[in-house]
């Protein structure tokens, strides 16, 4: 396949997965999982036509990691610290025992699994690869459901699955690296040998680099920005995707015995960076959500062409991948939760929920593709790429799709909260804008008292400007003829509220010239707003002349009332 077949496929996927984005809002289905689904269609097309199976868990997995690094940067850069503040400790516990001892259980869980049923004999190193691969939540998948439902929960549950699911990938990982490493050992791939304390230091330095490099880069790239104007040319925002890129490979470029986690440095330094006051922070926040989505369209459309469905639907494939998936989430991840929250006084309904909520996705196949390219396909006794994919199917499907049903069932969505302060692109205080009114003779304000006017709500008039001096009013300031009253009001987002400001320059011959505007013949739902002359905003009227050369500023309603 050429370079330009490879351009059309790729422009091909991207439109269809924004296609897919509006299926999925208008059906309430998670969006992730129709990009797997049109991962696997174009796979079983490729194989119609000849292209063989996209199997290459090499280029899956250099791929997949480094678009994971953006979906991790994003997941501590968008999470609101100070809305999760109440629930930060159990969020952490969950978050690093919780996966841990996930990981362990589910190991065990898998052991026996093989033992029992005729799927060949596996190590306890294998077991515990699966059960170190699916042991964290998914915080694309979270994020996804929290916001497109806008799941508003009680007891600050939103920000403890989402501080939960943003953080645990780092844990997952290092668990997932060091079974790799182990492994990779015992299959005669690699000549190092690891004693109990080698492993021990792995541990310490993975957490202990990974910290450091976070901190250390999310405080560096505060104080950077604070201290110098990068905002020309969005140079805060590129400068922050520098930060994340090299916070995430500075560590993990180490020799694998003394490597630091990258993917818990590029969270962390977004956690402080996305919490700190820096330039550019709404842009920043918008380029990365736009970024991260980009990223997991073509993270799960890979990872959907790496799966062959004939592979899925095997006896020994499928069989321990429903098994698994129903152990882990009516048993060990409940009593998990449960062991953590329950000491804290959680309430019931919120142990309940969490345990719901603890989605499978991304990073789960992510790291199950690590482990293929890492070990090869031969030796691993099972096909781990698949189970795990078949488990995160389920997860998305029924967990996913249930998630808001199961949170009504058990009253946990409150009338009074709201999901989307617990992420940083929310502002308490709505955007306001100012602007000038001139007060003529006839102005039914004129020589009235402030308190006497009738105002809009969210309206208010801030300063008054009068013969060249300016004064700040209160409710018994008069109002005279020719001051100019600087206003305030909500600002208006012509993309959210569904309108669409559009330019008509007036050119010779153009039938509007030397016409008023209430002469002129516009299509239903247009209205002219603003008109540009001579370097000059004119706001118009009815009775406005309309020259040539202006420039109209029109308002067009798209959507219907």
């Amino acid at each position: 396949m050429n370079y330009i077949a490879l351009l059309l496929l790729l422009g091909v996927v991207i439109a269809l997965c924004i296609f897919i984005n509006k299926v999925s809002d208008k059906f309430k289905i998670p969006s992730l999982l129709l990009f797997i689904g049109l991962g696997l269609i174009f796979g079983v097309i490729f194989r119609l036509v000849n292209l063989g199976n996209f199997t290459e868990y090499n280029i899956g997995n250099v791929v997949c990691s480094i678009l994971l690094v953006f979906v991790i940067f994003f997941g501590g850069f968008g999470t609101n610290f100070k809305a999760a503040k109440p629930v930060i400790k159990q969020s952490i516990v969950l978050s690093l025992v919780g996966t841990l001892a996930t990981g362990f259980l589910l190991g065990g869980v898998v052991y026996l699994i093989f033992m029992i049923l005729p799927f060949g004999n596996i190590s306890f190193l294998e077991a515990l690869l699966i059960g170190a691969v699916i042991s964290s939540t998914d915080a694309a998948s979270v994020f996804d459901i929290l916001r497109r439902r806008k799941l508003n929960l009680k007891y600050n549950t939103a920000s403890m699955l989402e501080v939960e699911s943003g953080s645990n990938d780092p844990m997952s990982y290092l668990l997932t690296f060091i079974l790799v490493s182990l492994l990779s050992v015992n299959y005669g791939i690699s000549n190092d040998s690891y004693a109990w304390y080698q492993v021990i230091i792995m541990f310490i330095s993975q957490i202990g680099l990974g910290a450091i490099s976070g901190i250390g880069f999310g405080l560096l790239g505060v104080f950077i920005l604070k201290k110098t104007n990068l905002s020309s040319s969005h140079g805060s925002t590129l400068f922050l995707l520098a930060l994340g890129l090299i916070s995430y490979s500075l560590p993990s470029i180490l020799p694998p015995a003394f490597a630091g986690n990258g993917y818990l440095g590029c969270y962390i330094a977004g956690l402080i960076l996305g919490n700190s006051k820096i330039p550019e922070k709404r842009e920043s926040v918008k380029f990365f959500d736009n970024v991260t989505s980009i990223s997991q369209m073509i993270i799960f459309f890979l990872l959907g062409l790496l799966a062959t469905p004939e592979w899925l639907i095997k006896v020994e494939t499928l069989v321990p991948a429903v098994l698994i998936f129903i152990l882990l989430t009516l048993i060990i991840r409940p009593l998990v939760v449960f062991s953590i929250l329950a000491p804290s006084k959680a309430k019931l309904n919120q142990i309940t929920l969490v345990a719901f909520g603890g989605l499978r996705g991304v990073a789960s196949i992510v790291f199950a593709t690590y482990a293929m390219s890492m070990l090869g396909e031969d030796n691993l006794p099972y096909d781990i790429f698949s189970i795990i994919f078949i488990v995160v199917i389920l997860s998305l499907v029924l967990q996913g799709s249930f998630l808001p049903t199961v949170a009504t069932r058990l009253d946990m969505i409150s009338l009074n909260d709201d999901v989307m302060k617990t992420f940083n692109d929310y502002t308490d205080e709505k955007d306001i804008s100012f602007f000038k009114l001139n007060i003529t003779k006839n102005h039914s304000w004129c020589n009235k008292p402030l308190k006497e006017c009738v105002t809009p709500k969210d309206f208010l008039i801030v300063l008054i400007m009068r013969e060249g001096k300016t004064s700040v009013p209160n409710g018994n300031s008069i109002i005279l003829e020719n001051d100019s009253l600087i206003c305030c009001a909500p600002s208006f987002n012509s993309d959210e509220e569904g309108f669409d400001l559009s330019e008509i320059n007036v050119i010779k011959n153009s039938p509007f010239i030397n016409k008023h505007i209430y002469e002129t013949e516009l299509p239903k739902g247009t209205l002219i707003v603003l008109i540009k002359r001579n370097g000059n905003n004119i706001v118009p009227n009815g009775m406005t002349v309309i020259l040539e050369e202006d420039t109209l500023v029109t308002l067009n309603i798209n959507k219907s009332i």
